[in-house]
């Protein structure tokens, strides 16, 4: 259903360095405006003021403060491009729907310049949001047919957050449905309501995980940075598939209020990003104690920092680097070019071995219906679903509208857990307590065995043993497979609340290695014919 405040995608839409804030002015120069109104520009997806696929915040911030472009036009800029590239085009299917107040947005951004407020680096950058969090005058659905007209009460925390840093909320992201806790099997992107969600690098791979429209959103430059979630490789994975920036953050550093969930044990939101330093501004944006989300108690002494001001070229200097992976072929060639160019920038590295497997068994099965209800009960009384049972029963209900093309045995399988049976409580509590205290041991006696900082993996190895301990990680590119192009990356990972160290050596690698090229240079027949403006005679009509 359509409502007023929302634009629907569907129905309405037809080698660079990072560079930092004291470089605006020089960047601004390049920087040229076009004599359109934004909403003409929005329309007739006239040349974008800059190019979106590669801007980063920094050089976007330098053309906003040098007023060579506003973030009126900006934001129109990427409402084009994905009306170009998302919907059109190569029909990427990232983006599920937009705000419709997002030019207003913009506009009071630009009213405050003007004035001389700068709230930071994220004022009037567009930022996508994964539609599994809560944005105001938008259904947070999850994905799902069930949830298409449940609409919350007001903004997450996180997006809270974002608005107090200046940011414009651009519309939200596809996702696989429920986060990927609706059936076994079901592939990476798909939603029943959103549909499939296309890797730009190659449309014939996975984008990978739960937050894949956020990933494929972010490569694709549909907006400057973008949000996603994940319980268990929901950030790292797509970030990896996509040759992204993904910041999983320690549980609790991040409020999960506003949020439909998975499991609270494990569940957190986090930055995807096509640079170190826009990951770093995001995640700082982010951050805050929540009231209402107890975990963020955790993070009052970290809550605040800004990321952005340790990022050094110089960070891996003196640093002992844990290596956990040793994989073969193509991805192996592209992991060892990353480790000598950490050996490079000064890092010792030393193998080590984390036992990523047989752990206790998973307590998401136990925690989400519990979560999810909780959620649930939180919206307005005229939300059209109250309880995981009023979904299961919902898409059986309406199997012939596509609510079920690969089952609900993940709902279902919850549903039927009572937490209230004293057995099964104490079943859950024991593989929660048992698993969590499990990764911990087996990550922090890595780190003191040897001496080491961090642990490195290939591609996003170390995406299930730290979500069970709730630590963070960091992924990035690492570069790309010379027999199809298809992404390679890999993975940081740190005790808790080590964000900021994680984040200095992915830097400290990202400017030394250059390795990040953008989906259009990888795969250019994919876009060849997308341009609005002069297509090709080449292009199919």
């Amino acid at each position: 259903m359509n409502r007023p405040g929302v634009l629907s995608v569907r129905r309405r839409l037809t080698t660079r360095a990072t560079v930092h804030l004291a470089s605006f002015a020089t960047l601004a120069a390049a920087v040229t405006v076009a004599a359109m109104s934004p909403t003409q520009a929005a329309i007739t997806g006239s040349r974008p003021h800059v190019n979106l696929e590669t801007a980063t915040i920094p050089q976007l911030q330098a053309a906003l403060s040098s007023r060579k472009i506003t973030s009126e036009q900006l934001t129109a800029d990427y409402i084009a491009r994905i009306r170009a590239l998302n919907t059109s085009g190569p029909g990427l299917n990232a983006v599920r729907v937009l705000n419709d107040r997002a030019l207003e947005e913009a506009k009071q951004a630009d009213k405050e310049r003007k004035k001389g407020t700068v709230r930071g680096p994220l004022h009037g950058i567009p930022v996508l949001v994964k539609d599994n969090i809560d944005v105001r005058h938008l259904p947070t659905t999850a994905g799902s047919l069930a949830l298409a007209d449940s609409r919350p009460a007001g903004d997450a925390f996180l997006v809270e957050r974002l608005r107090a840093a200046g940011a414009v909320i651009l519309g939200k992201t596809n996702l696989t449905e429920f986060a990927n806790f609706t059936t076994s099997g079901m592939p990476s992107g798909y939603s029943s309501l959103g549909g499939q969600v296309l890797n730009p690098y190659d449309v014939s791979q996975t984008p990978s995980g739960s937050s894949s429209g956020s990933g494929v959103a972010a490569a694709a430059g549909l907006a400057a940075v973008t949000v996603g979630t994940e319980t268990s490789g929901s950030i790292l994975s797509p970030s990896v598939a996509n040759s992204l920036v993904g910041v999983k953050p320690t549980v609790g550093l991040v409020s999960r209020t506003g949020i439909v969930p998975i499991a609270a044990s494990q569940d957190t939101a986090g930055p995807m990003a096509r640079s170190v330093y826009d990951a770093a501004a995001l995640l700082t944006a982010m951050t805050g104690v929540d009231p209402e989300d107890p975990a963020t108690a955790t993070s009052r002494d970290v809550a605040g920092t800004d990321f952005t001001v340790g990022l050094r070229e110089d960070a891996l200097k003196g640093v002992r680097i844990g290596v956990a992976s040793d994989p073969a072929g193509n991805q192996g060639a592209a992991f060892d070019r990353a480790l000598d160019v950490l050996r490079a920038q000064g890092a010792t590295l030393v193998d080590v071995t984390v036992d990523t497997d047989g752990l206790p068994p998973s307590i998401l099965t136990y925690e989400f219906k519990r979560d999810l209800n909780a959620y649930l009960a939180r919206l307005p009384r005229n939300a059209p679903m109250r309880t995981l049972d009023d979904i299961v029963a919902y898409n059986l209900a309406h199997a012939a509208e596509g609510t079920v093309k690969f089952g609900q045995t993940l709902l279902v399988e919850s549903n039927e857990i009572d937490l209230d049976d004293p057995a099964t409580k104490e079943a859950y509590e024991s593989d929660r307590d048992r698993g969590m205290a499990t990764a911990r041991e087996r990550i922090d006696g890595a780190l003191t065995a040897a001496d080491v900082s961090a642990i490195v993996f290939a591609g996003n190895g170390s995406a299930a043993i730290g979500a069970r301990a709730q630590y963070p990680s960091v992924a990035l590119p690492i570069g790309y497979d010379p027999a199809n192009g298809r992404p390679f990356g890999m993975t940081f990972l740190g005790t808790a609340y080590t964000e900021a160290a994680l984040l200095s050596y992915a830097y400290a690698y990202e400017q030394a290695a250059q390795e990040w090229r953008p989906p259009s240079a990888v795969n250019p027949s994919l876009f060849r014919c997308a341009s609005p403006a002069r297509p090709q005679r080449t292009c199919a009509p």
